[in-house]
Order: structure tokens, then C-alpha cells, then sequence
């Protein structure tokens, strides 16, 4: 199943229409596409620009260096996203997937329009420190980029309206939803889960889903899940709200395609799913903040944890890791 639909042109049409198809299991999006409606020749222009390294200071670092679309648009192996001149962040790479259904973005919910999610890594000076009216200038002057921007928005003017639409057209159909685990909620032919899935979908739901709800796995929620504070100290949603009471709190992340993100949790610090569960079970801090419902852990055996892991592998969307309209 697809949900980014090209649609042959007709006679009486001079070029073939998008459209962004929301997955029968998903609820409606919050991102108001009735502002950017998605076009072919939008979206052709943000994965141009997605890709191009133009977009930071040296012309080294794109978008796509710390979005690979094979790892779920993340900065695979790297806990600590790399950026401009060899500097490393304080986080890890975020992937970029179902965007749609998000009004806050980063871990710290920093930026509250998706339109506006592009500004934060290219003027950031670790990531790509470069000043959006530079960029403008640097495409005006491309050979490329005046006939694209045209072919989009019907004229060669190159401004921040366009460009952050065009990279927002893009992003919007990175949608993921077609996962063993949506094929099973769908009831498609063939499609079942075994019996350490199975298990492992119900220990999920009793010990996980009050952070990772619904089918987005997120309750796009902040929260502080007892990591040791360790490494340069980082308040994460307490530096955007200033608030003693949001200290240590992070997003919580989706869980689709989980099995290829890694490395997790906010600072990369944990490569392998086994130690994000052992985490969970056997080395919860008490700091600050400290969700209710971690204190003291989680209860999982070995084998329980076999069959979580077995459950989360089932969220993986090999359609969306390779789809070549993306690339």
C-alpha cells in the first residue's frame, strides 16, 4: 500500500497531480494541508533541496547527512548527530517520519510548526550554520533552482515562504504506515502475527502503550524516563518552558521502524533495543522529574523481553525504507 498517490495526467492536464493519502488506520493529520497543498513539482523541489548541501555554510552538509532514508531518516550509528566542520551536537538524530501528525518537533518540542522545522538545523552553528537569506542567494544563483521554483510556485522568485513550503511538500510524505503491524490492523490477506509477536504486543500494551499510545506509537508527550544524567547536561523540554517541573523531560519518540533508528534515547546512548529494555527494567534513576509510572522500573523477564523486541520488529516499514520516490 501507498499513501504519497501519483496520478496520471488526462488529456485536458499538462502535468501528473500528488496527493497525500491518509492511511485508513491513522487519524486525520494535524498539519493543515490546505496551506501547502503537495504538488509534483513542490515536492520534486524539496527532496532536491532535502538533498543538497547547499544548504549549510561550506556547501558539505545537507539535509540528508543526518536523514538517511534506509534508517528511517536518521543519523544511523551515530549517537551524536555530525555537523558542519566535524562538530558533534548534544542529540541524537530524531527520524523524520509521519511528520503530519506532529504540531511540536525535536526532542524538546522547540519548534511548533513543521513549516519552520528546517531553520533550526541550518542556523544552528554545530549543524550547518548558515543564514536562510544566504541560501536564497546561493539558489538564485544556480543554474537549476529559479525554473524549479517556477515549475512550483509559478514564477523564478526564490524567497523563505517558498523554500520552507517546498521542504515541508517533502517531508510530508514521509509517511510510514505500512508495516507488518499495519497489515495485521488492517486485516490484509496473509497477514498475522506469531506467537512471540503476539505476546509481545500484549506485554507492550500493558507495560509501554501509556507513553507510546495509538498507532503513531507516541503520545507526543514529554517525559523523563529515568536516564542517568551524564555527559554535558541537558534540561531538554525545561530549556524551551523554562519550568523546574519540565527538567530532564524529552519527547517520546515514535516507536515505528525502531528496529533500524538506532541508536536511542535523546543522546544516542543506547545502540541495541536489548539495552533500551534493560534500562527499563534494571537501572531507572530517581532524578528529577521522574515519570510516576517508571519509578521502580519495569517488570519483564528475558523471555518477555524477547517477545517485546519480537513485537517492535513488526513495526517495520520496509516500503517506506525503500521507497526510490524518496531517494
Amino acid at each position: 500500500m501507498t499513501f504519497l498517490s501519483l496520478i496520471a495526467c488526462t488529456k485536458s492536464e499538462t502535468t501528473p497531480t500528488i496527493r497525500f493519502e491518509q492511511p485508513s488506520n491513522f487519524p486525520a493529520p494535524t498539519y493543515d494541508l490546505a496551506r501547502n497543498p503537495i504538488t509534483p513539482e513542490g515536492f520534486e523541489l524539496g527532496k532536491a533541496l532535502f538533498a543538497d548541501p547547499l544548504l549549510s555554510r561550506d556547501n558539505t552538509i545537507s539535509c540528508s547527512e543526518c536523514h538517511s532514508q534506509s534508517f528511517a531518516f536518521t543519523h544511523h550509528g551515530h549517537d551524536l548527530s555530525h555537523g558542519i566542520d566535524g562538530k558533534v551536537g548534544i542529540r541524537n538524530s530524531l527520524p523524520i517520519q509521519n511528520l503530519a501528525w506532529q504540531s511540536e518537533f525535536f526532542w524538546d518540542g522547540g519548534v511548533g510548526d513543521l513549516d519552520f522545522v528546517p531553520l533550526a538545523p541550518i542556523e544552528n552553528p554545530v549543524e550547518m550554520d548558515e543564514k536562510i537569506g544566504v541560501i536564497l542567494e546561493k539558489l538564485r544563483k544556480t543554474s537549476y533552482y529559479p525554473s524549479q521554483f517556477k515549475k512550483a510556485f509559478g514564477t523564478e522568485e526564490i524567497n523563505t515562504q517558498r523554500f520552507l513550503k517546498a521542504l515541508s511538500q517533502y517531508m510530508l510524505t514521509l509517511v510510514s504506515a505500512d508495516s507488518k503491524y499495519d497489515k495485521v490492523m488492517r486485516k490484509e490477506a496473509g497477514a498475522v502475527f506469531t506467537a512471540d509477536e503476539l505476546a509481545g504486543k500484549s506485554l507492550f500494551e500493558q507495560k509501554c502503550a501509556s507513553c507510546h499510545s495509538g498507532v503513531l506509537f507516541t503520545n507526543q508527550s514529554y517525559r523523563n524516563n529515568g536516564l542517568r544524567i551524564q555527559g554535558p547536561e541537558d534540561f531538554g523540554r525545561g530549556k524551551i518552558t523554562e519550568l523546574e517541573t519540565d527538567k530532564y523531560k524529552f519527547k517520546v519518540p515514535s516507536l515505528r521502524n525502531i528496529e533500524v533508528s538506532g541508536p536511542y534515547m535523546h543522546d544516542g546512548r543506547f545502540y541495541t533495543l536489548e539495552a533500551v529494555l534493560n534500562h527499563y527494567t534494571d537501572d531507572v534513576q530517581n532524578t528529577p522529574n521522574l515519570d510516576p509510572a517508571l519509578k521502580g522500573g519495569v517488570s519483564l523477564t528475558d523471555e518477555q523481553k524477547k517477545q517485546v523486541i519480537a513485537f517492535l520488529k513488526t513495526l517495520t516499514d520496509k516500503t517506506f525504507l525503500t521507497d526510490k520516490r524518496l531517494q
